[in-house]
């Protein structure tokens, strides 16, 4: 049972080193491996035994010596060989979404769910977010994706549904989720179309909704310098574009300061673009 144990415990390192960024993972291999070296040379030496009751300190002494050099050959390993599949997974992510943006890969209705899923992570990457990719597996409440930008986190659905419309309880699931993490905003992105009551449901709201038409303008796609690419439900008449990027903007809710709980209008390239404008 315990070897069992073990095995599911190192399985799970494992998986978590490959869903974090590269980098990340490779910056926590070295960390761990210098933490546990210093653990165990700082228990290597047994305490003097001077009583009876001193025995019991030096159980626990030397087995915290033990477990720290044990551990030096178990968990740096872990996050590096997690750190180099979650390199060649970007890796690979950049030559799908390469060859999407080109049109020399596949079409987005072709993909996997999965492929589905790392296409939408890079076109968000290029966005200027870090990307933690949940998996399909074991999602956290429906959540595929959680970007984040400074002190801020963005939540993602991606739903790679083409013949059916997606409903508004997938929205209303991830405003709750949401709403239980506090998280800044969301995003439920489609390669089909979403029905009108999801349409209405995210009016308002931080929740940008991004359909099969207007996904080529996530990944870069058909975008014309003489003004912005129409963008999902929220792009219309009354509708402004960015001052500075000309990006449609997106109706938000301010969740912080003074203003908290008032509407104004975000650019949809937020964070790399944080201009605003006041809802009237």
């Amino acid at each position: 049972m315990a070897r069992s144990r073990n095995s599911g415990a190192l399985t799970d390192l494992l998986a978590i080193a490959a869903k974090l960024p590269w980098k990340v993972s490779l910056g926590l291999a070295a960390i761990s491996l210098l933490v546990l070296h210093l653990l165990a040379a700082s228990f290597a030496a047994p305490p003097t035994v001077t009583a009876v009751a001193d025995l019991g300190n030096v159980v626990i002494h030397q087995s915290i010596h033990i477990g720290a050099f044990l551990l030096q050959f178990v968990v740096p390993p872990a996050f590096l060989i997690g750190a180099t599949a979650s390199y060649f997974k970007r890796a690979q992510s950049i030559r799908l979404f390469e060859g999407t943006r080109t049109a020399k890969g596949p079409a987005v209705a072709s993909l996997t769910w999965q492929e589905f899923e790392s296409l939408v992570a890079e076109g968000f990457r290029r966005r200027g977010f870090t990307v933690t990719e949940k998996g399909g597996a074991a999602p956290d409440g429906g959540v595929d994706l959680i970007l984040a930008r400074g002190n801020e986190r963005f939540l993602v659905q991606c739903k790679q549904w083409r013949a059916q419309q997606v409903p508004v309880t997938i929205v209303r699931e991830l405003y709750g989720v949401m709403a239980a993490q506090q998280a800044a905003g969301g995003y439920v992105v489609t390669s089909g179309r979403f029905t009108q009551d999801a349409l209405a449901f995210a009016k308002g709201r931080n929740i940008e909704l991004i359909d099969g038409g207007t996904l080529p303008a996530l990944f870069g796609q058909h975008r014309d310098a003489r003004g912005p690419t129409p963008m999902t439900n929220a792009a219309s008449a009354s509708t402004p574009t960015c001052p500075r990027c000309h990006e449609p903007m997106v109706a938000r809710v301010a969740a912080r300061g003074a203003r908290a709980g008032s509407e104004f209008w975000g650019c949809r390239r937020y964070p790399q673009c944080k201009a605003t404008l006041a809802k009237v």
